[in-house]
């Protein structure tokens, strides 16, 4: 019985492992800092892997961090993914806090290659409502450095127009800047994105009335005439937040479109 239990633990520990994730500090050295990230890794194998930054959204106010955080890594992971939770820091007005962890977390993962084993080519990011700005930020305003090589946002905050944003996003982010224009300007980033804009995926809901699905259309738009690859997605009946949550009417449609998209920008086989 005792040989039979171990056999059983032989071949479900690679899962098990995978499904482990490793905590880092992004700031190890300030006290104050509670940002991390959260490592899983894949079953090991010879060739490297591509690896994912996740960035949870929560209006630059919290973070949502199972639903489009953990649960998403533990799909990528399945895929072959080095998949990476990112706890940023709430901005609390100081507008470059979020950013600036991203593109920290970003120059680690890559800095990692040889350990963790991933192709540091196929390094991509997907960002979830003010984690998809955080996203589109890090394709858009980031140093070509910490620029991933593709991006996938859920139902993003684009814009910082007062017609058609998300307020909270904005204040949280610019605070006693909210009406500094050049900031809102800054990032409204439809108006940031340029040639060297990674290929990006965008999920929406048409009837989302948190974050208007415009920010989106105008994100395509601009990707389109940048003559990035680009595709949007925009589902009926999906509201704001339907991240991975398993009754989405859409779910598997979604993650089916999230894999066909890889291969056809060929960070998967």
């Amino acid at each position: 019985m005792k040989r039979i239990f171990f056999i059983f633990l032989i071949l479900i520990a690679p899962s098990l492992w995978a499904q482990q994730p490793e905590t880092m500090k992004l700031w190890p050295d300030n006290q104050t800092a509670e940002s991390e990230m959260y490592i899983y890794h894949p079953v090991k194998t010879v060739n490297p892997a591509p690896a994912i930054l996740i960035c949870p959204g929560g209006g630059y106010g919290g973070l949502a961090i199972d639903n489009e955080g953990h649960n998403m890594a533990k799909w990528y992971v399945s895929k072959g993914f080095v998949a990476v939770v990112l706890k940023y820091r709430m901005p609390h007005g100081v507008n470059t806090i979020p950013l600036t962890d991203a593109e920290k977390a970003m120059s680690i993962i890559r800095s990692n290659a040889t350990k963790w084993n991933l192709d540091v080519k196929r390094v991509g990011v997907v960002g979830s409502s003010a984690g998809g700005h955080l996203a589109a930020s890090l394709s858009t305003l980031a140093s070509d450095a910490n620029r991933p090589n593709f991006a996938i946002l859920y139902y993003p905050v684009i814009s910082f127009d007062d017609k058609i944003t998300h307020a909270g996003t904005k204040k949280n982010l610019l605070g006693s800047d909210i009406n500094n224009l050049e900031l809102v300007n800054h990032y409204s980033l439809e108006k940031q994105v340029s040639a060297e804009t990674p290929k990006t995926l965008i999920l929406v809901g048409d009837d989302d009335k948190t974050v208007p699905p415009i920010n989106s259309i105008l994100y395509y738009t601009a990707l389109n005439e940048h003559h990035i690859p680009a595709a949007l997605y925009m589902f009926p009946n999906a509201a704001h937040g339907f991240g991975s949550h398993t009754e989405f009417i859409y779910h598997d449609e979604t993650l089916d479109l999230i894999q066909k998209w890889l291969q056809y920008i060929k960070v998967i086989n």
